[in-house]
């Protein structure tokens, strides 16, 4: 870290720990899942199916908010619109005590989803607001993990509330923590120009590489932004690999209890170790991008290559159905989790890396909704395949195609990136 004031790594804290809630509030439903399954019919015949239809509400209305949400903080700052995201989401994280089936599952899952659209645009904007290129992958790296460490604490947290209070309890405590949260966003968030304890020799470092210093530049309208091929190679790789972290999130427990018998009744050892081998992925790859670049590397050869390597990594989950024990399935999974997290840290930093930051919350809108809609498609799919394979009791092939579906997607998402924008060129949206 530079020793330049270092105000920035405090607004980085800050994005940390609502990442933090944000996927402490998605993770809830699916360590519930297991213990709640009989009560809400998500055991018996398309029980998977069902289940898949209130994920799919979620990635559905998340698609939806991400472009919404994504232009509106491009035109109502950072601060505000971070503030209507959290607000939104932890009140709807909250309503879900109120469910009483699928359906009130799935339109909660969906007022969830509109709220937590807010988050990622607003955290990138934040990030290229008060960070240089050669900072912003391990900045992003960093409150990315705080998407870690709420899928490390809800293991614990979670069924100990369960078994103390109820399911619907779970989701009031968890819910609440957003408004924790909000009062020190509000406290001590503003824009560098607007913050008057950063020193002009931190503002200056922190624009030391930017063509604009001006927070409040008009914004671009998110339709004119599909003129550029940059915005699909941003799309493609949104698309082809959130599915699988979405998959991760929400299909990881179930894959346990059934494959391993594991007890979700209890803090679950093996999930908290796979989530914390994502935090070391999400800081570590945003890390070594960074270095690269500061070691004089071109920042698009420093992403390039980092990149790579993170998709290759993913490759061997293709093998994690095939495990004898539970530990060595952690061990394959840990490794594509971890991957995914680093990869996410720098496919972030490419958006504003291509774009100047009066697009980029447009930008990572339009990137979010394709990797929700990937995310929907995915969902469907692999409803209807548990379904099948547990009909016919053979529910490891299941999961075994779904490994193999997981293993080429970042390697397929790298090549249609750096063929779309080998060097990551700048977006001339103001041509």
């Amino acid at each position: 870290m530079n020793k330049i004031g270092n105000y920035r790594w405090r607004i980085s804290s800050l994005l940390f720990f609502a990442t933090t809630i944000n996927y402490l509030d998605r993770q809830v439903i699916s360590l519930l899942k297991p213990l709640v399954a009989h009560e809400f019919g998500w055991d018996g015949p398309n029980g998977e199916s069902n289940y898949m239809y209130v994920h799919m509400a979620f990635q559905a209305s998340y698609a939806i908010g991400l472009l919404g949400f994504g232009g509106i903080i491009d035109r109502i700052g950072t601060k505000l619109g971070y503030t209507i995201s959290i607000i939104a989401w932890s009140l709807a994280a909250m309503l879900h005590a109120l469910a009483s089936g699928t359906m009130s599952f799935a339109f909660m899952r969906a007022l969830l989803g509109l709220g937590e659209s807010g988050n990622f645009p607003a955290a990138i904007k934040t990030t290229a607001e008060w960070f240089p290129k050669n900072e912003r992958a391990l900045a992003t790296g960093i409150f990315n993990s705080g998407a870690n460490i709420g899928a490390v604490v809800a293991p614990i947290v979670v069924p100990w509330i369960f078994s103390q209070f109820g399911w619907q309890m779970v989701f009031i405590a968890t819910g609440a923590v957003g408004f924790i949260w909000l009062i020190f966003w509000w406290l001590y968030y503003e824009v560098p120009l607007k913050q008057k304890n950063l020193t002009k020799e931190e503002y200056d470092y922190i624009h030391a590489d930017m063509d604009e210093k001006d927070e409040n530049q008009e914004p671009v309208k998110w339709g004119r932004l599909f003129r550029f091929k940059q915005t699909y190679a941003f799309l493609f790789g949104k698309l082809l690999t959130d599915p699988i972290w979405w998959i991760l999130l929400t299909q990881l427990p179930s894959y346990f209890k059934s494959q391993f018998g594991l007890d979700l009744g209890k803090p679950s050892l093996e999930l908290v170790v796979v989530y914390t081998a994502t935090t070391v992925g999400s800081i570590g790859g945003g890390w070594l991008s960074g270095m690269l670049i500061n070691k004089g590397w071109a920042f698009y050869n420093a992403r390039k290559i980092s990149m790579l390597g993170f998709a290759l990594a993913v490759v061997p989950i293709m093998l994690a159905s095939y495990c004898d024990n539970i530990w060595q399935a952690v061990a394959l999974i840990s490794l594509a989790a971890a991957a995914h997290q680093a990869w996410s840290a720098n496919i972030y930093s490419i958006a504003t890396d291509m774009f100047p930051k009066k697009a980029v919350s447009s930008v990572i809108g339009i990137g979010g909704m394709a990797g929700s809609v990937g995310g929907i498609i995915f969902f469907f799919y692999v409803g209807s395949l548990l379904d099948h394979y547990k009909l016919i009791n053979e529910l490891n092939a299941g999961y075994n195609y779904i490994f193999l579906c997981c293993g080429p997607a970042y390697l397929l998402a790298w090549a249609i990136i750096y063929t779309l924008a080998p060097k990551l060129e700048t977006a001339r949206i103001d041509d």
